[in-house]
């Protein structure tokens, strides 16, 4: 005969109830953390700094940027030094494309270096962009406030060309600095250096 004591009803029903009560906690911090992320949109974030402002160069950070924002995505574009220019309204309607150094031109440095070359060039592009019904600068610069991609004008460049903040087109968020710039890319998904 055995003298094992077998456990009470009582002991199983306070082992039931207790993991009744812990499944209980698990299942409310499960849906504290469904909430917490249904909170999040979970969208994308795109951070792209623009430096240059030749003609072709304007194209990139503007094309990226729409294109992001129209998927939902929280887009900034961080204009500094020649980028600027872009978001210039009056420097943005005369932007020049470079001939000398660019590989993709169909024609040698040293015949690209002669006056009036670029003039050339950005005549051809200008021409071929608008044979193409492609969208212009100031078209893109619209099209991309329209869709909530925030247009940075750098400060620090902006007293560095002595530009006045008027000189932008509306909807251009300006004093903003590289401590602001870089805070937006360390939470964003994509980082671009245009």
């Amino acid at each position: 005969m055995s003298t094992d004591t077998q456990p009470s009803s009582i002991d199983s029903d306070e082992d039931a109830a207790a993991e009744l009560e812990a499944l209980r906690e698990r299942v409310a911090e499960l849906e504290e953390s469904v909430a917490d992320a249904a909170d999040d949109d979970g969208g994308k974030k795109m951070t792209i700094i623009a430096t240059q402002g030749t003609f072709d160069m304007a194209y990139p950070p503007l094309i990226l940027a729409s294109t992001a924002a129209a998927f939902d995505w929280d887009v900034v574009v961080f204009h500094t030094f020649w980028g600027l220019d872009i978001l210039h309204e009056e420097n943005s309607k005369n932007l020049k494309l470079s001939a000398v150094g660019n590989p993709n031109m169909p024609m040698p440095n040293a015949l690209a270096a002669l006056p009036g070359m670029d003039a050339m060039a950005t005549k051809m592009m200008r021409k071929r962009i608008d044979e193409n019904d492609t969208a212009t600068i100031e078209e893109l610069i619209d099209l991309s406030l329209d869709q909530g991609v925030e247009l940075q004008a750098c400060q620090m460049t902006i007293e560095l060309m002595d530009y006045d903040e008027d000189d932008f087109y509306d909807g251009v968020t300006t004093g903003v600095g590289a401590a602001t710039a870089l805070q937006h890319m360390a939470e964003s998904d994509v980082q671009l250096l245009v």
